[in-house]
């Protein structure tokens, strides 16, 4: 079992930065892909990053390329996404999931967090 601990959320301004953090709880995360979702009110989840379980592959949308960077800190059990240059539009409930492979997550992930809100203001 991978359990998944989303944290980091809040309001924002406009142009502000967030981190996001996602924390494992148990050992098996290290071998997992990892990445982040997130959805809208009246829209579709959507896929933003993702990282593979070494920590030498990564995957962005196009709408955070550039202004989100994900990593991971394998010793602490922690993936993180750092969003600079937010926008209202990056508004939603970001969810941290996992899965075995880049491929696996950014489609189908095998496992989610509960998820944490976001919030820009203009």
């Amino acid at each position: 079992q991978v359990q998944l601990v989303e944290s980091g959320g809040g309001l924002v301004q406009a142009g502000g930065s967030l981190r996001l953090s996602c924390a494992t709880s148990g050992r098996t995360f290290i071998s997992y892909a990892m990445g982040w979702f997130r959805q809208a009110p009246g829209k579709e989840r959507e896929f933003v990053a993702a990282i593979s379980w070494i920590g030498g592959s990564t995957r962005y949308a196009d709408s955070v390329k550039d202004r989100f960077t994900i990593s991971r800190d394998n010793a602490k059990n922690t993936m993180y996404l750092q969003m600079n240059s937010l926008k209202v539009e990056d508004t939603a409930l970001y969810y941290c999931a996992a899965g075995r492979s880049i491929a696996v997550v950014a489609t189908e992930p095998g496992y989610w967090g509960q998820g944490t809100q976001v919030t820009v203001s203009s």
